[in-house]
This record gives structure tokens, sequence and C-alpha cells, in this order.
């Protein structure tokens, strides 16, 4: 065998095996948020990282847990145009919670907690922040709820939610 034939032999092994691996992390991610109760908002945010394809089921959680990071922040940002746009002492008060929820909660506790446990080996207490990341959206949703025109904050809100839940969904899978 000449040394040509060994060389286009390796060059196809190596292409059939990175094309398995990209396959198996393919089905990983799709395994993965079929289990959350979300899956296509999962698969749509695990796909966008080009971190998942490499990711475990843990880099998976991490990766959507740190979506709602980023999320949070953009939230963090409309409500203080809100403020910056209102003199309603009611819905400055309303907004001033929405973004107590998410400075001390969402991205001040949950986020960072949540990340850590994962990090760290604890899927349980990860998920537990990752609840208590929703329920501080969620309370932030009704806070804002009644406002005349309905809540200007409900699609930033409703994502950090689901992306909340799937997150949880996904760290009760972590081993």
């Amino acid at each position: 065998m000449t040394s040509w034939s060994v060389f286009v032999i390796v060059c196809l092994m190596i292409y059939v095996s990175d094309t398995e691996m990209k396959v198996s992390m393919a089905d990983l991610v799709d395994d993965t948020c079929r289990q959350t109760p979300n899956n296509v908002l999962c698969v749509e945010t695990l796909r966008a990282d080009p971190g998942s394809t490499g990711a475990d089921v843990r880099g998976l959680a991490i990766i959507i847990v740190d979506n709602i990071n980023e999320k949070g922040l953009a939230t963090v940002e409309q409500i203080n145009n809100l403020l910056a746009s209102t003199t309603d002492p009611k819905r400055m008060d309303a907004l001033r919670s929405c973004l107590s929820y998410y400075n001390n909660g969402v991205l001040g506790l949950d986020v960072i907690a949540a990340k850590r446990a994962l990090e760290q080996d604890d899927p349980v207490v990860a998920t537990q922040f990752m609840n208590d990341s929703a329920g501080n959206a969620r309370n932030c949703e009704d806070r804002v709820s009644t406002f005349e025109g309905g809540s200007p904050l409900t699609s930033s809100n409703t994502i950090v939610i689901e992306l909340s839940f799937i997150a949880a969904a996904i760290a009760r899978l972590v081993k």
C-alpha cells in the first residue's frame, strides 16, 4: 500500500469520526430538549450557541442559564427605559418592583447560584434556583400586567420564564 493510499484512508477515518461526533451531539440536543417543557425554544437556543456542539448535558444546562442571564440583562434595560419615560407613580412602583425581581433575584442570585451549582455538580440546587428565576420573572409580570394597555414586559418576562423552566428540566437530567 502506498503512502498516498494510507493518507487517504486516514483522512476518511477522521472525516467519518468527526461526522459521527456531530451527529451524536445533535442527537444530544434533540434528546435533551425533548425532555423540557418547550422543545422548540430549547433547540433554537442551543443550536444558536456554537458551544452546544461539544457540550454534555451539564454544558447544555449552563448554556441555557447563560441565555437567561442575557435575556435578564435585556429586560433590566427595558425596565430602566420604561422608568425613564413614565411619571405615573403606580407604574413607577411596579417597574421598580420588577427591577428588584431581576437585579436581586434573577440576575443577582438565581442565575449565579444555578450556574455555580451546575459547575459544582449539584443539579438539585440548580433546579431550585432556575424555578426561583421563573418565579421572579412571573412576579414581575404580575406587577405590570395591570397596566392600561397590558404589560410592556410580557415577551421579555415570558422568555425568561420559559428558559428558566428549560434550564430546570435539563438540570434534572444531569447525572
